[in-house]
C-alpha cells in the first residue's frame, strides 16, 4: 500500500506537469489564435483580407483534397499503363512493355518531401565534415589557429551569395547522360551544407577543448589510443555542446533551404510559396500561410527528434534538456 505522504506527492506531480505540460502550451495557442484572428481581421491587402485560422483551416482542406486527386490520378496512370502493355502482350508474346514514370504536377506534401529529403541530406553532409574537423580544431591549437581565420570569414556568408556560385560549379561538373541525382537537388543541398556545418563545427570545437582536466589525466594514466581517447573520453564529454551546435545547425539548414528553394526555383516549399504568391488569386495568401505554419512545424518537429536523439546518447541522463 502507498503512503499518503508518496500518494499527496505524485498527486502533486501530475497536477503540475498537467498545468505546464498541457495546460499551459493550449494556452498559449488559442492566445496566438486569438490574436491572430483579431489581427487578420484589420490588415487588408491587394488580394484582399490577410487570411484568419478559419480560411487556413479550408486551404489545408483543399490542399489535402488536391493530392488526393493527383494520387488518384498517378494509379490510373499506372493502371492504364499496365493494359496497354497486356493488351500487346496478348497479341504479341515477346513484347516487352516499359512503366512510365508520372509526371503529373507535384502537390503540397510532394513538395514537404522534396524539402525534408533536402534538408536531412545536406545536414547530414555537413555533420560529416563539420564533427571530425570539430574534433581535431578542439585537440590541437594549431590546427584551430590555422583554420580559424577561415572559419570566421565563411561563417557569415549568406545563402543567397553561397546560391549563385554553386549553381554554377554543379552546372559546370555535374554533366551526366543518366544523373544519379537532379542538379536542383544537388544545388540546394551543397547551398544548405554551406550554410549550416559552422555552428556544429565550433560547438564540437568547444567542447571538446573543454574537456575537464580530471579526464584527461585518467586518460594519460590509463595510456589510451589516440582514437580510444576520442571515443571513450573526449566525445562522450563533448556531445552537450556538440548537440546544441547540431540542433542550431538544423534550424539553419531548414531556413537556408526554403530560401534557396524560393531563389532558385527548386522543388520544395520555396518553391510552393514562391509559386503561390506570382499567382496572385484569392486562395494564394491562405496557401502561403499555410506553408508558413508547416515550416515552422517542420522545424519544430526536426528539433525535437534531435533532442531525443541526445537525450539518447548522452551518458548524463539527469541532465535538463529543452
Amino acid at each position: 500500500m502507498i503512503p499518503n505522504v508518496t500518494m499527496a506527492s505524485l498527486k502533486d506531480k501530475i497536477s503540475t506537469f498537467s498545468f505546464k505540460g498541457i495546460l499551459l502550451p493550449v494556452f498559449g495557442i488559442l492566445v496566438f489564435i486569438l490574436l491572430w484572428q483579431v489581427g487578420a481581421s484589420r490588415v487588408h491587402t491587394s488580394l484582399g483580407e490577410f487570411p484568419g485560422p478559419v480560411v487556413v483551416y479550408e486551404q489545408w482542406n483543399s490542399l489535402v483534397a488536391e493530392h488526393q486527386r493527383e494520387r488518384v490520378k498517378e494509379d490510373k496512370f499506372y493502371v492504364r499503363q499496365e493494359e496497354r502493355i497486356a493488351e500487346r502482350q496478348a497479341k504479341d508474346p515477346s513484347y516487352v512493355g516499359t512503366l512510365r514514370d508520372y509526371t503529373g504536377k507535384p502537390t503540397f506534401f510532394d513538395q514537404i518531401f522534396t524539402s525534408l529529403y533536402t534538408v536531412l541530406a545536406g545536414f547530414g553532409l555537413a555533420s560529416l565534415i563539420a564533427i571530425p574537423l570539430g574534433i581535431l580544431i578542439g585537440l590541437n591549437r594549431s590546427v584551430y589557429s590555422a583554420l580559424n581565420p577561415v572559419i570566421q570569414i565563411f561563417k557569415p556568408v549568406s545563402p543567397l551569395a553561397w546560391l549563385p556560385l554553386v549553381t554554377m560549379v554543379v552546372s559546370a561538373s555535374y554533366v551526366s547522360d543518366d544523373p544519379l541525382f537532379s542538379k536542383s537537388f544537388l544545388t540546394s543541398m551543397f547551398t544548405v551544407t554551406l550554410c549550416c556545418m559552422w555552428p556544429t563545427l565550433i560547438n564540437t570545437a568547444v567542447g571538446v577543448a573543454a574537456v575537464e582536466k580530471d579526464l584527461l589525466n585518467v586518460s594519460k594514466v590509463l595510456r589510451l589510443g589516440w582514437m580510444t581517447h576520442v571515443m571513450k573520453i573526449v566525445i562522450p564529454s563533448a556531445i552537450p555542446l556538440m548537440f546544441t551546435g547540431l540542433r542550431l545547425s538544423l534550424g539553419i539548414a531548414w531556413m537556408v533551404l526554403i530560401a534557396a528553394e524560393m531563389l532558385a526555383q527548386n522543388p520544395g516549399l520555396g518553391k510552393f510559396v514562391w509559386d503561390e504568391f506570382q499567382n496572385g488569386s484569392s486562395n494564394s495568401l491562405g496557401r502561403i500561410m499555410v506553408a508558413v505554419l508547416m515550416i515552422g512545424f517542420i522545424g519544430y518537429l526536426l528539433d525535437r527528434v534531435m533532442l531525443t536523439i541526445q537525450r539518447f546518447v548522452s551518458w548524463d541522463k539527469t541532465q535538463v534538456l529543452r
